[in-house]
């Protein structure tokens, strides 16, 4: 193996130390942002194990991709220097991107959906009340007539 491979590879791996500790950061934040009784707070330690498992599984690939799957023993010092650069350096900057991305991006996206599923509710209520509203006279009527029924003829209902 070149020394030009090694150097790529090590790289790759700083890489991936990076993108692990912004990928668990985002994990993290998106659960302290939720309630305290939150769905998503309740199983919080699962979520972020379950992105350990994906932040190790995309390691591997990048390292198929890179090296063919060959682990050295200098890769996990690569990904610890990479998570370390990215809570020392990179931290603040992808934070920053993050807060613009959910401003522009996902708020906006978030309060059409949530506009469209008000106003789809609010028909469906103004229809169901012109129904009440159109049927109640038939409601009246049949409680007149039941009203109006002897008892036995009533009980031999049920």
């Amino acid at each position: 193996m070149s020394l030009s491979v090694q150097f790529l590879s090590l790289l790759a791996m700083i890489g991936t130390g990076i993108g692990g500790g912004a990928f668990m950061d985002l994990i993290g934040t998106g659960i302290d942002g939720t309630g305290k009784r939150s769905f998503i707070r309740k199983y919080g330690v699962y979520l972020e194990v379950i992105g350990w498992i994906i932040v190790g599984c995309a390691s591997f690939y990048i390292l198929f991709l890179v090296r063919d799957g060959a682990w050295r023993m200098y890769d996990p010092v690569a990904q610890i220097c990479g998570l370390l650069l990215y809570a020392s350096i990179f931290h603040r900057p992808f934070r920053f991107f993050g807060r613009i991305l959910n401003m522009l991006i996902i708020k906006p996206i978030v309060f059409v959906i949530a506009l469209i599923y008000k106003v789809i509710r609010q028909i469906v209520r103004m229809i169901f009340r012109v129904l009440m509203f159109l049927l109640k006279p038939f409601f009246y009527l049949y409680d007149r007539i039941y009203e109006s029924l002897p008892k036995n003829f009533k009980n031999s209902e049920k």
